[in-house]
């Protein structure tokens, strides 16, 4: 694995992208005064539209009214792990175990982009404070990885059945880390997942503690695969509501 560096922004910015990122188009406006943004990415091989009908079904965007939800959908790119098949993904997958190659080059496309559209929300009057991201499976370790390296500070990151991709470039690698401490962190694991193990998750909350996170929560929900469930969008909800409140208008 190549030497990663607290430059890694810079490094961002130079890339030359070997595959075209989509514009946002499942998108769910605020219904109220909008105060606060959700950006949330899939999982392999899915697309936004998919998880956009999962925070519709919960009834979460009524729940917070002044929250703008932003679904990307991946770029198709060839897989290795599938055969080099053709299908969305954020970056290339190796193999299913912590020894697999990574894709170093299209993990920092997927960070790029990403910051990107926070950087869109920022130009249309959202401050960073107030911007979330997050993502399932492949898309929660894109977020994990962007509020790692991004210059931003974020209202909160949804890891949901995800890990901390190239984590042995932590905590060089760590952008504003003084600043990033009392980030809010949610990740979600399923006890049973066949796909990103239990102990993908564990190890990514030893990261993030030895790396001095003082608010970040590792949950397991016993019975739970790769996949979600109504215990862990409770707490998912609960974890939005906190973290992006509705701020009251001043008279």
């Amino acid at each position: 694995m190549s030497n990663f560096s607290s430059s890694i922004t810079q490094v961002e910015k130079n890339i030359v992208k070997t595959t075209k990122m989509n514009k946002p188009s499942a998108i769910i406006p605020a219904t109220d005064k909008h105060t606060a943004s959700l950006i949330f990415l899939h999982g392999l091989g899915d697309v936004g539209e998919s998880w956009l009908e999962v925070f519709d079904m919960y009834n979460i965007p009524k729940t917070v009214r002044h929250v703008k939800f932003i679904f990307p959908t991946a770029p198709i790119r060839k897989i290795t792990l599938n055969s080099g098949m053709s299908m969305t993904g954020w970056f290339d997958a190796y193999g299913l175990d912590r020894s697999s190659k990574e894709d170093q080059q299209g993990i920092s496309e997927a960070s790029k982009y990403l910051n990107d559209l926070i950087e869109n929300e920022i130009n249309n009057g959202i401050p960073s404070e107030r911007v979330m991201i997050g993502g399932f499976s492949q898309g929660g370790a894109a977020a994990l990885h962007t509020a790692l390296t991004t210059s931003h500070l974020l209202a909160g990151v949804l890891a949901l059945s995800s890990w901390l991709p190239l984590s042995s470039t932590f905590p060089k690698a760590l952008v504003a880390g003084d600043k990033k401490q009392n980030l809010p962190i949610l990740q979600c694991h399923g006890i049973q997942d066949p796909i990103v193990h239990i102990q993908w998750g564990r190890l990514t909350g030893t990261v993030f503690k030895e790396m001095g996170f003082k608010k970040y929560i590792f949950k397991e929900y016993n019975g739970m695969v790769h996949s979600s469930s109504d215990e862990e969008i409770k707490d998912v909800i609960a974890f939005i509501k906190q973290y992006l409140p509705k701020i009251e208008s001043k008279i």
